[in-house]
């Protein structure tokens, strides 16, 4: 039997629900979303279990009156997307669709859209002059993230990020892009200037803004930066896998995500340096910011990190008409790179769940899966694997895993925790201006063993004590440690 949950872990899918009202306005929508959530997703029952339905019908009437009277389409989005929050922190989205009667948007159409987001007027010649003229510095001055230049000012007890130069299109010159507020907790917009909310916000050293999984480096005013920091900027932003020695005894893998499309890169890191890994104490495997991907890319770190058979738990399917659609859509549509074999699979898994609507349904012949391997090697003798808060979904899979190993121990802080309602499915909405993104699986390790909402806890906590930009010798320090303990 193959086992496609390893083979898709998240599927993307773009399907026309019926109509359920004439009028495309926020308050249909709404109902829309509503009844299309209620009706299909994976861990809606699971919600309203653990949260109670007075708590949910109290906060249906709040958003059933909100909805009412708005009329722009990017706040009607982001008022969904709190009701949204109710039931889990991942794996459930809305997003806008980025075409009208079926043609794509001009610029003039992208822009006219976010024309009411806020915007602060600065003068930025007399920015840096005031920059320049200060003696100390903070989240203050001018900052670049991939293709945009911000300026941050402080107005009131808040730190407004400021575009400065940006597309032109989804963002322009004064739009204010991140709020961080008085006690660094922050609001980040993406690029359809939806918010994402943050605990909080860090000023590293004096040339680096960490907001969340989002790294900002200062242009303005030039400051000195110490190297520790200047290696953990490099790090902590790299897009592809590195690998590279710390010491004689360490080893150091940097593994930024495990999206499929980073697969190969990540295979070929650690194939290319694997004789070096097994010659070495230990071994240090970083995946800060990991924020998940395909199981398929951490399959070349098993071996290396194992000591005795892995058990996984497995996930069950929610039966519906919509949901089980996408098993057909699997076989017909080319883009899902289907083998015969896997076309087989995916027709037999939809005569299977279309039997039992309603239900929830276990594709393979097991709830547990057990991987064994062949070879318990002598080294790495002691693995570190540093975690943060932006870890979740397929790298917290890979981290129930691994700490199955005697040789692993996790340093950090607790993950995110979104990983037990997972396989998010995206559906047109009926006036097909945005998609709803909802889940189809659940894992059967809950109740008993939930991640979602908890996190995974590392086995060393890294306090704040410890800069983030020293956690990576810290570890370094301590797996020696192990080896030759003081």
């Amino acid at each position: 039997m193959i086992n496609m949950n390893k083979i898709i872990v998240i599927l993307l899918l773009f399907v026309a629900m019926p109509t359920i009202a004439q009028n495309c306005n926020c308050e249909s929508d709404f109902k829309w979303v509503k009844t299309t959530f209620e009706s299909n997703d994976a861990g809606f029952s699971f919600a309203i279990k653990s949260k109670g339905e007075m708590a949910y019908q109290r906060h249906n009437e709040v958003f059933e009156e909100k909805v009412k009277s708005i009329t722009s389409h990017s706040e009607c989005l982001q008022v969904i997307r709190e009701w949204l929050a109710f039931f889990r922190s991942g794996h459930i989205d809305i997003r806008s669709i980025e075409q009208n009667d079926n043609k794509a948007l001009t610029n003039e159409d992208i822009i006219d859209q976010y024309k009411d987001s806020e915007k602060i007027d600065v003068d930025i010649r007399e920015f840096k002059a005031y920059l320049s003229a200060k003696d100390k510095h903070d989240f203050e001055g001018i900052w670049v993230a991939g293709s945009y230049t911000i300026g941050v000012k402080k107005i009131g007890d808040s730190y407004l990020g400021f575009i400065i130069e940006a597309d032109g299109v989804y963002w322009r010159k004064g739009q204010v892009k991140f709020k961080i507020n008085a006690d660094e907790s922050s609001i980040y917009y993406m690029r359809d200037h939806s918010e994402m909310h943050f605990p909080g916000s860090e000023l590293i050293g004096t040339n680096y803004i960490q907001i969340g999984r989002f790294s900002l480096k200062r242009s303005f005013p030039e400051l000195t930066t110490n190297s520790d920091v200047e290696d953990y900027y490099q790090t902590i932003t790299a897009r592809a896998p590195f690998f590279k020695r710390i010491d004689s005894k360490t080893t150091y893998l940097r593994i930024p995500s495990f999206n499929g499309s980073l697969r190969n890169a990540i295979d070929s890191v650690i194939l290319t340096n694997r004789e070096q890994i097994l010659k070495s104490p230990n071994l240090i495997i970083d995946i800060r910011n990991n924020g998940g991907g395909s199981d398929h890319s951490y399959g070349e770190l098993l071996p290396i990190l194992y000591t005795n058979p892995i058990r996984t738990i497995g996930i069950e399917y929610y039966s519906t008409k919509l949901n089980n659609q996408r098993m057909l859509d699997m076989i017909n549509d080319a883009s899902y790179g289907l083998n015969e074999e896997q076309k087989k699979w995916a027709k037999e898994s939809y005569d299977k769940l279309s039997n039992q609507l309603g239900k929830f349904v276990n594709l393979n012949t097991s709830a547990i899966e057990e991987t064994r391997f062949d070879t318990i090697y002598d080294l790495p003798k002691n693995i570190g694997i540093i975690i943060n808060e932006n870890n979740g979904s397929t790298a917290e899979q890979f981290l129930l895993a691994a700490k199955q190993s005697k040789k692993v121990k996790l340093y950090g802080v607790t993950t995110v925790g979104v990983l037990d309602i997972s396989n998010t499915y995206f559906v047109k909405s009926p006036c097909e201006k945005f998609e709803l993104g909802y889940s189809l699986s659940r894992s059967m390790r809950i109740p008993e063993m939930a991640i979602d909402g908890i996190g995974i806890q590392p086995d060393y906590y890294l306090d704040q004590s410890i800069p983030k930009y020293q956690w990576i010798d810290f570890v370094a320090k301590s797996l020696n440690n192990a080896i030759s303990p003081k």
